[in-house]
């Protein structure tokens, strides 16, 4: 009796203990602080035994005002994790040798970005690629020999040297001008400095690198990404995208080709779709390459369709034609007879799996879930899941959804004293009676019985989405926790809810999508705790937002978003353009506005910032300009980041409460 008396006593004291720690955590709401401690977890990569996770944690380094990232291992089923790299410098993309004894990595810690390699059990490094133009985003051949990569070179170079030197002579000259010939001169946040992306492959033992993708053309296209590159299973040959028309800012036609490691002539795939084609995934029995394809040319929004392309007839079917989804992350099943992948889903990315033959897509996990791969011998999933409330973490479920479970538990501690809310769907009606559907975000103390300011969170894109996520940018639990009711709509435009209410915000931006918005906000107030005089709207309408959609489209780089989105140039459609571009209703603005903005943001070049604050200040509106000279469309660096929620909520905060 007295051993019972005893056990109790210390498990009533350790659960005091463990309730003092959790109430001195908690002992102020979730803030853009806490935000910036949250550690960030992503790209797991799973062992070719299936008996480890390699992934990777950014970390916040303040001083840096940078986010560092290494590389951590963890056994498949759970246990404690293990960091294997700790350079000041980063170290990411780590992708398994097919033995599964080494780990290719990108890391600078030597100068410039460039392939390493790790051993697993002894923590031996060795430096793989010395190019002078830098690597990225290796993988590996699937018989070892080859890892393939990117870099960023000239395209009349045709060896490291010319390249060498090319950039030498541009860094030691006292001329910074540049002289342009083409469109897409620049791109997102960078100049293109007359380079191109090109691919390569290189032994995985070291010595001299082999470009396969030559001439002035960029592979992967700018548009697609680390995704965009497969080896075959013999290690023999590259599937990879490419864009080889010469006017890339209309075109969005990335096609699929292929290529000999060996280099020489490469041979198309998907010519005769002008749309864009991009993400091979071979078949482990080397009989298929899938892909995902759009259809519409010049449309960036249109939905992935699943493609399988055989190897044997080269002829190509669609798996997920009669499907209204937008496929990613795709993988083959180890017997070469299904295909897993995610979609994006009424702000949720479930998994599914399709029959190499066709048919339905199977629904196997639901949830948000990204980066999803396959153990060997088929039997687990294992894939990275988050939402609104908590971080990304790495999870793992067998192949038929089942058992799915938390494998990292990096920010578990950190979190659980916030008491962070899950966000809670809502619908309503909106314009010509369409059912929309959102997000009601609240701060940990909320009480119905209270009246609450409420911000309205819209997105941009505009084809976009919010969803039951983790994010950086436009965190609604950062926006909840300081005192206001979050609404997060997915009005017209919204991905994740068929093509047709994606599609119906193109040539309408002021029209559906707004009374969507509109009708949504007032479900919110007959909810009864929302109050209706203290209501704020944010997002991509202050926040590297368009001003004039005629001097816009002349700055920014990728035309074939706005000649898709007003069906034409500004001299060949200026009714649309005009209808659409809020320059054209300064007389009516009234409400006090915050404007932020990066100065190189060139998708939505800063002048459009500028414009808009000149027009607010000339018409006597209360407003304010928060401008980042070092900071592009978003605002990424983490004291910028801390300054632009601290600026904004203060700005709600002085006009709402």
């Amino acid at each position: 009796m007295k051993r019972v008396v005893t056990s109790l006593l210390f498990t009533v004291l350790l659960l005091l203990a463990a309730s003092s720690i959790i109430a001195q955590q908690a002992s102020h709401p979730f803030t853009v602080g806490d935000l910036l401690k949250v550690r960030r977890v992503s790209d797991p990569q799973v062992s070719p035994k299936g008996d480890m996770i390699a992934y990777t944690i950014g970390d916040v380094d303040r001083n840096a005002n940078k986010i560092i990232t290494q590389i951590y291992v963890v056994p498949i089923g759970g246990g404690e994790a293990r960091q294997l790299t700790n350079a000041p410098q980063s170290s990411t993309s780590p992708r398994w040798s097919p033995d599964g004894s080494r780990l290719a990595f990108i890391s600078a810690r030597d100068g410039g970005a460039q392939i390493w390699t790790i051993d697993i059990s002894s923590g031996e490094l060795k430096k793989v690629t010395e190019i002078s133009t830098g690597a990225g985003d290796p993988i590996w051949s699937r018989d070892g020999r080859w890892l393939a990569f990117t870099s960023e070179v000239y395209p009349e170079c045709h060896n490291d040297a010319c390249n060498k030197q090319r950039a030498e002579a541009a860094s030691q000259s006292k001329v910074k001008a540049r002289l342009i010939d083409n469109l897409l001169y620049r791109h997102w946040n960078a100049w293109a400095e007359g380079k191109r992306t090109h691919l390569f492959v290189i032994s995985s033992d070291g010595g001299e690198a082999r470009e396969l993708t030559p001439g002035d053309v960029d592979a992967p296209p700018i548009q697609g990404g680390a995704g965009d590159y497969a080896f075959s299973p013999d290690g023999d040959e590259l599937a990879f995208a490419m864009n080889s028309e010469k006017q890339l800012a209309t075109s969005t036609n990335g096609d699929i080709f292929l290529v000999s490691v060996r280099g020489g002539h490469t041979r198309p795939v998907t010519k005769s779709n002008m749309a864009d084609d991009g993400h091979p995934v071979y078949s482990p029995d080397n009989h298929y390459i899938a892909y995902h394809a759009q259809v519409r040319p010049g449309y960036e929004a249109d939905r992935w369709r699943l493609m399988l392309y055989d190897r044997k007839t080269t002829r190509t079917r669609p798996l997920t034609e009669n499907v209204d989804m937008s496929v990613s992350s795709l993988v083959f099943s180890p017997d070469s007879q299904k295909i897993y992948f995610s979609a994006l889903e009424r702000g949720h990315q479930p998994i599914y799996s399709i029959s190499v033959s066709g048919g339905q897509p199977v629904k196997i996990v639901d949830g948000y879930n990204d980066h999803v791969s396959l153990t060997s011998d088929g039997h687990t999933l294992v894939f990275q899941r988050s939402s609104t409330e908590r971080a990304d973490e790495i999870y793992t479920a067998n192949v038929d959804g089942s058992n799915v479970r938390q494998i990292t538990h990096t920010n578990d501690e950190f979190m659980a004293g916030f008491n962070l809310r899950p966000a809670e769907e809502v619908t309503w009606t909106g314009a010509a009676g369409a059912k929309v559907s959102g997000w009601i975000v609240k701060p940990a103390n909320f009480n119905s019985n209270r009246h609450w300011p409420m911000l309205v969170l819209i997105h941009g894109g505009p084809q976009g989405a919010w969803n039951d996520n983790w994010g950086y940018r436009w965190n609604p639990e950062v926006f909840a926790n300081a005192g206001y009711v979050v609404f997060t709509p997915n009005p017209r435009g919204s991905t994740g809810y068929g093509s047709r209410f994606t599609e119906d915000i193109s040539g309408d931006w002021s029209g559906k999508v707004y009374t969507d918005i509109m009708n949504g906000v007032a479900h919110v107030i007959s909810l009864g705790y929302v109050d209706k005089n203290r209501i704020g709207a944010a997002g991509g309408v202050s926040h590297a937002g368009v001003y004039d959609l005629t001097s816009m489209y002349g700055a920014t780089e990728e035309l074939w978003f706005p000649e898709w989105e007003f069906h034409g140039t500004p001299w060949t459609n200026p009714e649309m353009y005009a209808r659409n571009s809020p320059h054209m209703f300064v007389q009516n603005f009234k409400t006090p506005l915050m404007v932020t903005h990066g100065e190189i943001d060139f998708r939505v070049p800063y002048t459009q910032g500028l414009e808009l604050f000149t027009a607010l200040q000339r018409q006597g509106v209360d407003s304010r300009l928060l401008f980042f000279p070092d900071e592009g469309h978003w605002i990424l660096k983490p004291q910028n980041s801390e300054l632009w929620y601290t600026t904004v909520l203060q700005w709600f905060d002085k006009h709402l409460k």
